[in-house]
């Protein structure tokens, strides 16, 4: 399974939607990054993504985007062959 990494904040409730998400496909681990508490890590997410906004979905090497994100690619089928890959 790929790896998965999310930019989040403390309260986020779109972060918590994606790790449900996340978590009903069978993912174990996900690699939180909080952009809260540190601003490094804020700016490169910013510099990665071109994005503000929390959370930043990454699997393996793909920037998947938010949680409105995730969900479309679940629907279209594409979120599972992803995690898999």
């Amino acid at each position: 399974m790929s790896t998965v990494k999310m930019y989040t904040t403390a309260v986020c409730p779109y972060c918590i939607r994606a790790k449900q998400l996340l978590t009903s496909k069978g993912v174990a681990h996900i690699e939180e990054i909080r952009i809260d508490t540190d601003p490094e890590a804020r700016a490169h997410m910013m510099q990665i993504t071109g994005r503000r906004t929390v959370p930043q979905i990454f699997i393996g090497d793909t920037h998947v985007g938010g949680c409105d994100d995730l969900v479309a690619l679940d629907a279209k089928g594409g979120l599972l062959p992803l995690l898999q890959s």
